[in-house]
């Protein structure tokens, strides 16, 4: 499997002192205050855009032709409540392939990521982790110094757990067990922003994230989420459907 990703132009060094130039771009769409990343291999500009949305197709599809970039694949954290995917759009447009979770029930997409999977886009690579928790299909995805959790962990808290199968137990398994084993300046990019803040690390969110710091217990966690009492995404009804399908509205 081969992946590309770009934004800026961003280097990053592996625990064997190389350095690595990728493009590298942080994109936020202020409605559902989703992050979607578009990262590129700089050799080939080979990319990938990870958890892309409707409301800002233009945006990145013009960014991607005036970065000159392949856009190889687009990948799906899970199945989003909040927003629709510009996948199929996208998948028009620039001949690319859909990437999900196998767990995630959609039966639309070209490849279906498992743990430990490789995803490769030029000379770099993301590899997959399947993260439950937030839905029963979550997964991060891993490149060298960095992580991209989805829904899983944000800056100072975490995805929900009441819907889409859901489930709080083993979302603090995961985050122990799969991002607080990771070294702790690994640098984790979330699915969405509620605090200005466009990154945080391993090493700040087991310190200070307030529900899911390493003082924190399963049991506590699980009684935290338990009494969020949060209101549903507001466009949840259309979301799922339509993410289900790749984000193909149905025709009324």
């Amino acid at each position: 499997m081969t992946l590309t990703a770009e934004l800026k132009r961003v280097k990053f060094s592996t625990k064997h002192n190389k350095r690595i130039t990728m493009i590298f771009y942080q994109l936020f769409e202020s409605e559902s205050s989703t992050y979607s990343y578009l990262l590129a291999c700089e050799k080939n500009k080979e990319a990938v855009l990870i958890d892309p949305v409707l409301e800002t197709l233009n945006r990145d599809q013009n960014l991607i032709n005036t970065l000159g970039l392949k856009l190889k694949y687009t990948i799906e954290t899970h199945v989003h409540a909040d927003h629709i995917t510009s996948a199929s759009r996208l998948k028009e447009i620039f001949h690319c392939k859909n990437l999900v979770s196998i767990n995630s029930k959609v039966k639309c997409a070209d490849v279906y990521l498992k743990e430990n999977d490789v995803i490769v886009f030029g000379e770099e690579k993301l590899i997959v982790l399947e993260t439950p928790g937030h839905t029963h299909s979550c997964i991060c995805l891993k490149n060298d110094s960095m992580i991209f959790t989805g829904d899983l962990i944000f800056i100072r808290g975490t995805g929900r757990t009441d819907f889409q199968e859901g489930n709080a137990h083993k979302m603090y398994k995961n985050i122990h067990e799969k991002i607080f084993s990771l070294p702790d300046q690994t640098r984790i990019y979330p699915g969405h922003d509620y605090k200005g803040i466009p990154f945080t690390t391993v090493e700040l969110e087991k310190k200070f994230n307030p529900r899911i710091n390493l003082n924190i217990s399963e049991n506590e966690f699980v009684e935290i989420m338990s009494n969020l009492n949060l209101s549903f995404p507001k466009k949840i009804k259309e979301s799922v459907p339509a993410n289900l399908n790749c984000g193909k509205l149905e025709i009324q």
